[in-house]
């Protein structure tokens, strides 16, 4: 449960002393489909989700940095704006001290401050936690410094700090859903320029219910699996002699095949018809809501479970018992390797769905998986 503005802010003055500046929030988010295709400068079609990060700040008059969490036992890490080492960051603390780097590298001089940092966005999850925490750091900072940045900008301080300071090789979808979304819509993101159109996607309205099924098997971007996922579709770009697989069509498949080895073949497959996915999926909530999505959403699963492996047992398990027990459509959502997945269900259906998903998830043998409802919800915003 994420504490009220008042709970947070009277924390804070208990811990630091005084009462904060301000009080920001910004959400996690699920993604409907379009699955490693930001950083392929494609289409994506995430939304922000009812679950967010919440951080009471107070600038300081020197350069000392002190940051503490409702959550966990790292404590109070204490630091220096002007030593910022990322080999020594940990835990949550490397993504405010990443945003404070990235935003030191446009020249923006940045203070000390204190932060006391809450959160109800499950961490390892696939639901985009980490760039919760940074786009309510970069809101907060953004403001207390009068720094100007727009939108634009601070989706890539946060893409940047993900990357050099983080080590994450991630593109830019999760921290636009964030900082970028309106309540029931989707944010229909064109990577390659950062243009925004936003889709309705009403499944409440629809007689639907959005669940996600957390597995509970954690990821991080930081690993491997991911970093050589990018290497494959970058590679598949140099073959193809395009600037990103988003200049890749799906009539340029055939003659592909015949120049990649099957692996990056694989890889660039995925894309090249991911995209397509969500480029379809965006035309059918507009002309037909979301109940015409479902097979589009079992689409992009089993391409990621196939050609761009990057599934796991729990989350197969996941999507087959969510369709097994009346769902119209299910997909992991996220990075990959463990993490989340979600199943659009009649309203009506929700108690055998979550009924279907937990006895075969007992009778494999595997944790039982924490499922929830979202609904698109606002991006970053000041609260107090």
């Amino acid at each position: 449960m994420i504490l009220g503005t008042n709970e947070l802010a009277s924390r804070f003055e208990g811990v630091f002393g005084v009462a904060p500046d301000g009080v920001w929030q910004a959400p996690g988010r699920v993604n409907l489909i379009g699955e490693h295709t930001d950083y392929n400068e494609g289409f994506v079609l995430p939304f922000a989700i009812d679950r967010t990060a919440r951080v009471a700040v107070r600038l300081r008059p020197d350069s000392t940095l002190r940051m503490l969490s409702t959550f966990g036992n790292q404590g109070l890490t204490t630091a220096d704006t002007g030593a910022l080492d990322r080999s020594t960051a940990r835990g949550w603390t490397k993504y405010p001290l990443g945003v404070i780097w990235a935003l030191q590298q446009r020249g923006l001089p940045i203070p000390g401050l204190d932060l006391l940092l809450d959160s109800d966005v499950p961490r390892g999850a696939g639901l985009a936690s980490s760039h919760a925490i940074q786009c309510a750091v970069i809101s907060a900072l953004n403001t207390l410094t009068a720094a100007g940045l727009r939108v634009e900008d601070m989706v890539l301080a946060t893409q940047r700090a993900e990357n050099e300071f983080v080590g994450a090789p991630t593109g830019i979808m999760d921290q636009s859903a964030s900082l970028r979304a309106t309540p029931g819509h989707a944010v229909f993101l064109d990577c390659r320029d950062q243009s925004v159109r936003l889709v309705p996607f009403d499944a409440e309205g629809a007689g639907l219910v959005l669940l996600v099924i957390d597995t509970r098997v954690s990821h991080s971007h930081a690993e491997g699996g991911y970093g050589s996922r990018r290497e494959s579709c970058e590679l598949g770009a140099e073959v193809l002699g395009v600037k990103a697989l988003r200049d890749v069509g799906m009539e340029d498949l055939e003659e592909a095949s015949g120049l990649l080895d099957a692996e990056t073949f694989r890889r660039v497959r995925h894309v090249v018809t991911e995209n397509d996915r969500v480029l379809r999926t965006v035309g059918l909530l507009e002309a037909a809501g979301p109940e015409a999505i479902g097979p589009l959403l079992d689409a992009s699963h089993a391409s990621m479970r196939d050609d761009f492996e990057i599934s796991c047992a729990e989350l197969d398990l996941a999507v087959d018992a969510a369709r097994s027990g009346g769902a119209i459509g299910a997909r992991m959502t996220g990075g990959g390797f463990g993490g989340s997945a979600i199943a659009l269900a009649p309203a009506g259906a929700e108690p055998q769905v979550r009924a279907a998903v937990e006895r075969a998830f007992a009778q494999a043998g595997y944790a039982a998986p924490d499922i929830f409802s979202v609904r698109p919800a606002a991006g970053a915003m000041r609260l107090a």
